[in-house]
């Protein structure tokens, strides 16, 4: 299991791009913490989930 966002989520295998095909996220408009770490965007195809892995997703919101 992965912790994404708080919630533990049955992802581990997937790689980060695999799991965000799943879900409505605008990848040019994420940033991504890995286990405390940001991940490079560049990463997001190589880098495999593993379980107790801690996944934070956050999303830029455009405003003024």
């Amino acid at each position: 299991m992965v912790t994404i966002n708080g919630v533990k989520i049955d992802a581990a295998g997937q790689t980060v791009s695999q799991y965000l095909e799943t879900t409505d996220y605008d990848i040019k408009k994420i940033a991504i913490e890995r286990n405390g770490d940001i991940l490079p965007k560049a990463q997001y195809s190589e880098t495999t989930l593993m379980d107790d892995d801690s996944i934070e997703i956050v999303s830029f919101v455009g405003g003024g």
